[in-house]
């Protein structure tokens, strides 16, 4: 079941007004039981809707809900959070990326999860992005730094510190982590 707090649905209900008359909203997954996941919110014209819409009515408004996304939104809340400059809109769908693998899970599947769950997410704020080449024999995980990442001045940082640490929380048996950018053909890095 999907939560809407009070709080979500007069902020909904506040920018719906504001559209044309009969336009709803509607929700949907992208990529959903990935690591890459994530939920699409936009409006939904007046008889826009798709036939196997779930609709969820919210009062003043009618959420409607892919039908291909419900059971990956089972459990999610959506929620307002007001504050001095505007506030925030927050989805929390815990079934959203899937579960993370098990620990004897194979050893590359668990360094994708690490990359795309925990890293990615953190140097994407960067306009980063980081892809893994290949797991060596030898446990060592070698990536390739993109975006805002390649060229950085602040990437052997980032590695040690960021990547690595967390990438040996997650996955205690990897031995080290390589960058194989060529990082001196960077052409718009973030430092």
């Amino acid at each position: 079941m999907l939560t809407i707090t009070p709080a979500a649905r007069d902020y909904f209900s506040r920018l719906l007004e504001k559209q044309p008359d009969g336009t709803n909203l509607r929700l949907r997954t992208i990529n959903s039981g990935t690591p890459a996941a994530d939920v699409e919110l936009t409006y939904c014209a007046a008889a826009a809707e798709q036939g196997s819409d779930q609709p969820v009515d919210c009062q003043t408004f009618v959420l409607f809900v892919d039908a291909d996304s419900a059971a990956a939104l089972d459990g999610a809340m959506i929620d307002f959070e007001s504050s001095a400059m505007g506030g925030e809109l927050s989805i929390r769908a815990p079934g959203l990326k899937g579960a993370k693998p098990d620990a004897d899970a194979p050893l590359r599947k668990r360094v994708e999860w690490v990359l795309e769950a925990r890293i990615n997410p953190m140097v994407a704020s960067h306009g980063g992005v980081v892809g893994l080449v290949e797991v060596t024999d030898e446990r060592d995980v070698v990536l390739q730094f993109g975006g805002g990442c390649h060229g950085c001045g602040m990437v052997d940082v980032t590695l040690k510190q960021g990547i690595e640490t967390t990438m040996k929380q997650e996955v205690p048996e990897i031995r080290q982590v390589i960058d194989a950018t060529d990082h001196a053909s960077g052409e718009n890095p973030y430092y």
